[in-house]
Order: structure tokens, then sequence, then C-alpha cells
């Protein structure tokens, strides 16, 4: 299995500055795993990494995508395998950085992302053989199809029945079956950096006050142009909409910035101890803590 060096964290917390460092010492590249960093001209409410700060490491899936692009987590996983073996090919290690949960997840198992995937072709074809036909005979289909799903949904349900229907055609397999336990493709020395709560707060207020210093107001302007794009649904830029509206004064949005920008960290924090398992250090408090970092890789590379 190839090896994958993972840094995730909370907002704030000094995951770039320790991928850095690590990525020079032990041969890296770094793989994005942020779901806003992909957009060329959001570098203020990012938190993008400057090419004064990569010092010469090269990066990757950052500022792939215009603002008005769709990108999905099956987008992701894709491109980053590839970065993956991309980076291999030249003889480095990848390291992995971010805070975006879901991405690092679904790039490390084997999840089928997209499988059931709503296909509005085959919905509409069921749609219409259940208003020719009727109820009955829609579940009667059900039942010449996917049995194992036929016991287990009302044949009154038609959204599920159709729902059922189309999962088979699409994918093959019933959509009450179970589920596979993903497996894990590479092998990943996960590094997990968090600290005392109230540390991390101040630093998350202070870096608003940074952004705003630095033209959030002007970068938040700039997505206002795309209210559809997903963009537009991050802290940092949604909530200016009441600015612009002339509801509310640059005061009050900055500490609605810092808020959920609290709230988020707090939701990262749970989502990583929950759903996977790191090695966790915090660097803030104690920097000492890398020379552990660094014999804890050593040992894991077997350097």
């Amino acid at each position: 299995m190839k090896k994958v060096l993972v840094i995730a964290g909370p907002t704030a917390v000094g995951k770039t500055a320790l991928s850095i460092r690590l990525a020079q010492q032990f041969n890296g590249e770094v793989i994005s795993g942020d779901s806003m960093q992909i957009y060329r001209g959001l570098n203020i409410g990012t938190a993008k990494i400057t090419e004064e700060e990569k010092q010469g490491i090269c990066h990757h899936l950052i500022d792939i995508c215009d603002i008005g692009e769709q990108y999905s987590v099956a987008d992701f996983q894709t491109q980053a395998r590839q970065k993956i073996a991309e980076i291999y090919r030249r003889g480095k290690l990848p390291i992995l950085v971010g805070g975006t949960g879901l991405y690092i997840q679904s790039l490390l198992y084997d999840y089928q992302l997209g499988a059931q995937k709503k296909d509005e072709s085959i919905r509409q074809k069921y749609e219409n053989f259940a208003q020719d036909k009727g109820t009955e005979a829609l579940f009667a289909l059900l039942q010449e199809k996917d049995p194992l799903a036929a016991t287990k949904i009302h044949m009154n349900n038609q959204r599920k029945v159709i729902r059922a229907l189309e999962v088979m055609e699409t994918t093959g397999e019933s959509i009450t079956a179970p589920k596979k336990k993903p497996e894990k493709l590479y092998d990943s020395f996960m590094i997990g950096l968090s600290t005392e709560r109230s540390v991390l707060y101040e630093r998350i207020n202070q870096r608003v006050e940074d952004m705003i210093q630095k033209g959030l107001l002007q970068e938040a302007e700039f997505v206002r142009r795309f209210p559809e794009s997903q963009a537009a649904k991050g802290i940092g830029y949604k909530e200016f909409l009441p600015y612009f509206s002339g509801e509310q004064t640059l005061t009050e949005i900055k500490e609605q910035i810092k808020r959920n920008s609290r709230r988020y960290a707090k939701r990262q924090l749970t989502w990583f101890y929950n759903r996977m398992s790191f090695c966790w250090f915090d660097l803030l408090e104690n920097p000492e803590a890398f020379t552990k970092i660094e014999n804890e890789v050593c040992h894991w590379l077997e350097v």
C-alpha cells in the first residue's frame, strides 16, 4: 500500500506550518484537502497558503476551479488519487492536509461515491410506468427486479419503490443490501492537530480580524456575483449578505464570522474524533511536540 501522510484538524490550528516542515524533512508534496481552497480568486477567506509560505514545496488541488464551477467529493477523490500516484512516481511522499473530513475519508477508503446518483430519465420512466399501469403493477415490477427491497418497502410508498428500481437499474445492487465496510486503500499516518479551546478560539478571532484587514470585504463582493455557487455558502462570505443589503454593520458581520468559524471548528473536531483515528498533538501550546511527530513519522516510514 502506498504511504500517505495526513495532517488534519480544525481551522487556525497550525496545519499549514506543520505540513511545510514535514514536507521539507521527508521530501514531500502537499495535496490540499480543503473544499474551499479549490477556487481561484478566493485567497483571503479560505486562508489559502501563499507562494512565500509554500517555501518551494509543491502543492496540489489549490486554485483548480472557477468560482461558478461545481466540485464534488467524488471529483476530489478521483483527482487526489491521481495526484498521489503522480507524487509516488516522482519518488516523493504525498502529504494530505486539510480540514474537510469527508474529503480525507473518501480518499483514504474505498467509498463508492456517486454509486446511487439519481438519474432523472430512469426515474421519469418509472413514474410514467406507475401513472400508466398503477401502483400495484409498479410494486410487482419491484418484486421482480429487487425482491429484497420489496420485502422492506410498502407498496403504497411510490417514491421509495421508484427509488429502489432506479438504484437497481443504475448499480445492479439492491438499495436495501447491507453496505460493505469500505476498505482502506493507503498506509496512512494520521496526524491530528488540536489545542485548548480558548487558545483555538482566540486564534480564530484574530484570523478573522486579519482577514478583514487584508480585504475580505472586497473578496466577498466578488463572491456575491455568484449567489448559486458553493463558495457563496461558505463561512466568511455568506455572512456579508446583510451588510450588502444595509441591514447590518461591518462590525456585526465580523462578529458573526468569528462565531460561525468557532462553531465550524468545533464541528470539525467532533467529526475527526468520531469518524477517524488520529494521533493527536498540540503544537500551539507544546511546540516541542514536533520532535515527537518527527520521530513517529520516521518510525512509520522506517527511515
